[in-house]
């Protein structure tokens, strides 16, 4: 994938911005951002380990609003502090060797060829819906729906197999975003509980932890749609169906701690209840509709980080707003690892 780069003077600090955008979305119209500030992350100045050559860029339209937050959970400690994620694109890298990443959904390899023609039709059809700044939410939310239905329909008359997820993700283009693993393990660590919203699917993820990190984390619980099956075939879905717009809170009854697949742990850290009384709330996604996951929860104070990795020039505005804290490019993780450090620095658990 071919990039161009775009500066721009951020009009807080008097600093340059930068923008790597792909080729394909020229010619760029970059949004009047008189209102946003930015923060430049450079390759080796964060911490160690930082890929050298990866840009990741910072965007933060409220500075002081988001150090009143993050003094607020950092003054409160890391006992009350929780952390709800999406998965796909926001955990998982967007990009891929060059290419668009498969998602959780996306990398499924039927043993029928003929259903995964049909499954990639809907993508085909689908997809650009789901990332189109014009659509209404309602709208948009409606056309969710039928996706879901329909491929889930397909995957259980297709009579996908277990053996087929752990091939899928074995021949799969899905990698974790550099800096994860680093993640997940200093909140284990902190015994802070990692809630996993996704709008894909439950066993894969799972399948995709024990592939790509090999390790399992006492404090994960995965709230997505969980698969059902009867002698090694899929017969149906648990529940509600999760898609991408309405991922929240009232989902966590279907969530799965994910020790209990992958073992070696001695208990999950933290009950249903236990989850809700921590009132602190580190949210990472790459809609703003990820901003719902925390929806049923009353939490004092919430921190949101988006990952904005396409139509850039058409949605920085919109993101800036929504979140605290913006990053571009399909940046690495180092940020968030560097940000929980700071909520994680006073206080014991």
């Amino acid at each position: 994938m071919r990039f161009r780069s775009w500066s721009f003077c951020c009009h807080s600090c008097r600093g340059i911005m930068r923008l790597r955008i792909p080729s394909a979305s020229l010619p760029v119209c970059i949004p009047n951002l008189s209102s946003i500030s930015c923060e430049r992350i450079s390759s080796r100045s964060q911490m160690e380990g930082f890929h050298p050559g990866k840009a990741a860029d910072m965007v933060v339209a409220d500075r002081l609003a988001l150090e009143s937050k993050v003094a607020a959970i950092r003054a409160a400690g890391p006992a009350k502090l929780q952390v709800i994620a999406d998965f796909d694109a926001t955990l998982t890298k967007y990009w891929v060797d060059g290419r668009r990443g498969h998602s959780s959904h996306g990398l499924l390899q039927q043993d029928n060829p003929e259903f995964d023609a049909k499954r990639q039709a809907l993508y085909e059809y689908y997809h650009p819906l789901e990332f189109s700044p014009t659509i209404p939410i309602e709208e948009k939310t409606k056309l969710m729906e039928e996706w879901w239905g329909k491929s889930h329909a397909l995957l259980i008359e297709g009579g996908l197999s277990y053996d087929a997820i752990k091939k899928s993700v074995a021949n799969s283009a899905v990698a974790f975003r550099e800096g994860v693993a680093e993640l997940l393990e200093f909140l284990e660590e902190k015994n802070v509980p990692v809630l996993i919203f996704s709008a894909g699917l439950a066993d894969i993820i799972e399948e995709v932890l024990r592939q790509k990190l090999h390790k399992s984390f006492k404090n994960v619980k995965i709230i997505s749609n969980r698969m059902v099956f009867n002698d090694g075939k899929l017969v149906a879905f648990k529940g509600k169906t999760i898609h991408v717009l309405n991922k929240n809170e009232h989902a966590l009854d279907v969530a799965a701690p994910l020790h209990d697949k992958l073992g070696d742990v001695d208990g999950t850290i933290d009950d249903t209840d236990s989850v809700k009384k921590r009132t602190n709330v580190l949210l990472l996604g790459d809609h703003i509709g990820d901003l719902g996951m925390s929806d049923g929860l009353n939490y004092d104070t919430r921190v949101s980080v988006g990952f904005l990795n396409d139509n850039i020039e058409k949605s920085l505005e919109s993101y800036g707003k929504a979140f605290d804290i913006v990053y571009l490019n399909d940046s690495p993780m180092y940020g968030v690892v560097k940000l929980v450090n700071e909520l994680c620095s006073n206080g014991e658990n």
